[in-house]
């Protein structure tokens, strides 16, 4: 089946463009909050209506700064620095693509020059157009509606994006030229919980997470060879997570860059507090995660702290130190810092380290190629009979047993994968020494590739 027809949801800021787009898509995927500007790049959903499929995009809001003409506006403005000019990038690439565009206007405030000279620019594109007037939460409302038909568009709806009110007229208009599918594809999931790992659809999620400012959407946009993501000096440009697909050879990426990582009580913005907290949730629903480490900056107590958030999820880790090309070069330089990453993350021991460039694309091939090596880890099961012989060939009396009777391992299992998780019999009851579960995970590495990816031990007593 070919591409999904794509609908642009575009408008001022704060009239309810990411509220309609979570209505769309079913769930809470753009950040949503009183300030304006929350949305910056654009995100994209799959959404259904009466059999129909499509992909929804939510876009930022545009401001009073000078609009170009329609080709223009398709095109983008050519300021690199300014957020603004970004933001006006990522709507033109949205309107470019798209089959129907919705333009979101807020009936309490009512008709503004800004909402007049927008439906103007759209027109001019020729591509089919819809007026979602939002905020009409009652029928005592209902009468805010009649100004905006100066605008001139055909198809206007009063909608409250935020109870649902009108949603389905509007659906009707937009789809009304959509194709029905012939079979219904799956449309995500309301849900974000991690469904059971061996039923996932293959597909390796890839999450980019590190500190503000460190080069993840600059990585993601040289994997894609697109302008996906905003790139600006300015810390914290990133607020949504941002989704994209990649096809490497016969794999299936699907890319998330997340907005950076602070401590606590750094962010003072709601959206700056709301963007980590979705950073941390698209941490928990991918396979793999990416840790950007700035190669000037040097390896900082933050970059231990968000290692630690990947650690305590299960994650699948490998540790990405970018802008490695602005360090001067020496003999050592990877090996002195590949040292300290190790000293300092003894934790993520079992992590690869790649040394990439993102602005100069240098090393991204190797760093594509381990990524699809530690997923491939990541879902590995280990044959019962080579299970069995890594038991009987394991001398497990050398692991050191503090005090005691000497613990003896009598049967190993592998229960799940995603991470990969082992059942060990042995003539304790609960949870072992640590040094007793290192040796055991120390061997299991030994044995098999489980490059990049963490391992649980549950412990079990045998009678």
């Amino acid at each position: 089946m070919g591409q999904l027809p794509r609908v642009a949801i575009v408008g001022r800021p704060n009239v309810g463009k990411s509220t309609l787009f979570n209505r769309l898509a079913g769930r809470r995927r753009a950040l949503v909050g009183e300030e304006p500007g929350m949305t910056r790049d654009r995100l994209y959903a799959r959404a259904e209506w009466l059999g129909k499929n499509f992909e929804v995009i939510d876009t930022g809001g545009l401001t009073n700064a000078p609009l170009a003409e329609p080709a223009e506006l398709a095109a983008g403005s050519q300021t690199n620095g300014d957020i603004a000019a970004g933001i006006m990038r990522q709507v033109g690439k949205a309107i470019d693509e798209a089959a129907h565009l919705i333009l979101v206007v807020d009936a309490r405030q009512g008709l503004l020059p800004l909402d007049d000279e927008l439906a103007r620019r759209l027109r001019a594109t020729g591509k089919p157009l819809s007026l979602a007037v939002n905020k009409v939460d009652s029928d005592r409302q209902a009468a805010l509606v009649s100004e905006f038909h100066w605008l001139g568009i055909a198809k206007t709806v009063a909608i409250s994006a935020e109870h649902g009110r009108g949603i389905d007229d509007l659906l009707d208009d937009v789809t009304a030229s959509f194709e029905a599918s012939r079979v219904a594809e799956p449309v995500e999931a309301a849900s974000e919980e991690t469904p059971d790992a061996e039923a996932l659809e293959p597909v390796i999620r890839v999450a980019i997470i590190g500190r503000p400012n460190i080069g993840k959407s600059t990585l993601l946009n040289r994997l894609l060879n697109e302008e996906r993501s905003m790139v600006s000096p300015v810390p914290g440009t990133t607020r949504d997570a941002v989704d994209a697909d990649l096809a490497y050879r016969d794999h299936h990426l699907r890319l998330i860059d997340t907005a950076g990582i602070r401590r606590k009580g750094k962010t003072r913005l709601l959206a700056e507090r709301l963007s980590v907290i979705q950073a941390r949730k698209h941490l928990e629903r991918s396979d793999v995660a990416l840790l950007l480490i700035d190669a000037l900056e040097g390896l900082t107590a933050l970059d231990t702290h968000i290692a630690g958030y990947a650690y305590e999820s299960h994650r699948s880790v490998i540790l990405v130190v970018n802008k490695w090309d602005a360090v001067a070069q020496s003999p050592k330089a990877v090996e002195e810092f590949t040292r300290t990453l190790r000293h300092r993350m003894k934790f993520l021991a079992f992590a690869p380290v790649i040394f990439v460039s993102a602005l100069k694309g240098q090393r991204l091939g190797k760093l594509l190629g381990t990524i699809v090596e530690v997923a491939a880890a990541r879902r590995y099961r280990v044959p019962t009979s080579e299970m069995n012989r890594f038991v009987h060939d394991l001398d497990f009396e050398r692991a050191s047993v503090p005090g005691g009777r000497p613990l003896r391992l009598y049967y190993l299992t592998q229960a799940a994968v995603a991470p990969p998780t082992f059942v060990a019999f042995v003539n304790r009851t609960g949870k072992q020494h640590f040094s007793v579960e290192r040796f055991l995970e120390n061997r299991i590495r030994e044995r098999f590739n489980f490059t990049g990816t963490p391992l649980r031990i549950e412990w079990r007593r045998s009678r």
